[in-house]
């Protein structure tokens, strides 16, 4: 039997050189179909080859940039191209500049970087002190465009020459002064790989403090507040005021379960934040310091693929006033973050946690990206970034998801 024939490669031209001439064909004017195909099959009759694209289109005005080889071989000028581009651009109502040059854009620098800008609203006066202070750290910004623009204007520039960290430090101090929340990431495929979200639940998930609806049933508001504000002092660590607080429903009925359950209420964005993050393929989880009673409910509910927290002891229809099994406080939670991850298959590194409060900040410190949700400012300062709108959804626009995939993805809701 003889050998399979193997065909002779296809030829294929070398890129531009950086010294070799080229086009840069910018086209602006009323949007409408047809420009960008219109465009190229008019240099197309020059055989030139693209190099590059950028295209965008603003309240329905487009701006087409083109950078193309200089035309080459007999009755191809330069000139001619011109002139029949100017021709078309004329007869479509728009308007063109072609600028001659050589070579390809400018390589980016070394370190590339996504910043998310989340402003309610977003003012030019912030913009431009973002804009600066990226330029302070060594950054270009190569590319901005918007992720959303309700219920906050998201907007995300992709920078090239610094540092992400450097640029982090740089952007946290100037967010903090603005008033606006900025999130730097480091650009790279494991922006879209899979991850695993994992929230705090009081405060966070949910508008409401489960121990305060409990209380209310048992009498007991301004006990279980007064014990909560000698944590926040300092004079009871979380696990001492957990139990101080929970002692002071022993005797309540079981039904109360059900009751607080029914009084919970979810945070603004939150179903529409887990629905999104459950159809791109995350996964999500809870840790609370909480109740696996409100928690487990909320699981079910939502979809989660993962939740834990304190339990109640409930004996003979009745909770004792006491909490059984491991304790989940501060260093608990990042610890169960951890432990997500691990049954997850997903690197830690590619973990998001968010929360509010002093009781998160190891699992914040730990997540790959820690976001400090409506949060204390000691939180805001530990964090990677914070969101100071009460909307949890936004968080999707922290990881590049844009307002349209979002309504995408809930369209048959």
């Amino acid at each position: 039997m003889s050998a399979p024939q193997i065909p002779p490669a296809t030829a294929v031209a070398p890129p531009a050189g950086d010294d070799a001439p080229t086009l840069l064909v910018k086209i602006f004017g009323k949007d409408r179909p047809g420009i960008t195909a219109g465009l190229f099959d008019t240099l197309a009759a020059y055989a030139v080859d693209v190099i590059d694209i950028e295209q965008v289109v603003t309240r329905g005005r487009i701006t087409l940039c083109a950078l193309v080889t200089a035309p080459a071989g007999a009755g191809r000028s330069e000139g001619d191209l011109r002139a029949t581009v100017h021709s078309w651009a004329e007869s479509m109502h728009l308007q063109t500049e072609i600028i001659s040059g050589r070579g390809d854009n400018r390589p980016r620098g070394v370190g590339r970087s996504h910043v998310t800008v989340l402003g309610h609203p977003l003012t030019a006066e912030s913009t431009a002190a973002i804009a600066a202070s990226i330029t302070g750290t060594g950054g270009n910004i190569d590319r901005i465009f918007r992720l959303a623009k309700y219920p906050v204007t998201a907007v995300e520039f992709a920078v090239s020459g610094a540092e992400t960290e450097k640029l982090r430090t740089a952007l946290a101090v100037e967010a903090a002064r603005l008033g606006v929340d900025v999130a730097v990431v480091a650009a790279g495929l494991q922006r879209r790989a899979q991850r695993l979200v994992v929230m705090d639940v009081d405060s966070t998930l949910i508008q409401d403090e489960v121990i305060e609806l409990f209380a209310a049933h048992a009498g007991c508001e301004a006990e279980v507040a007064e014990v909560t504000a000698r944590a926040m002092r300092g004079e009871l660590d979380f696990e001492e005021s957990l139990h101080a607080r929970v002692a002071l429903l022993a005797g309540l009925d079981e039904s109360v379960v059900d009751k607080v359950r029914s009084e919970v209420r979810l945070t603004p964005g939150a179903r529409t934040l887990i629905r999104t993050l459950k159809r791109l393929g995350f996964q999500v989880g809870v840790v609370s310091g909480g109740f696996t009673q409100v928690t487990d409910d909320l699981r079910e509910r939502l979809g989660l693929d993962f939740a834990s927290a304190n339990t109640l002891e409930i004996v003979d229809g009745r909770l004792t006033g006491r909490v059984t099994g491991e304790i989940v406080d501060r260093a608990g939670k990042a610890r169960l973050l951890r432990r997500f991850a691990a049954e997850a298959g997903v690197p830690l590194a590619q973990t998001v946690a968010v929360g509010d409060g002093a009781n998160d900040l190891d699992m914040l410190n730990a997540a790959g990206l820690g976001v400090a949700f409506n949060a204390k400012p000691v939180v805001r300062e530990a964090a990677h970034t914070a969101v100071n709108v009460p909307f949890l959804d936004t968080v999707l626009y922290l990881l590049g998801v844009t307002r349209e995939e979002v309504e995408a993805a809930n369209t048959h809701e």
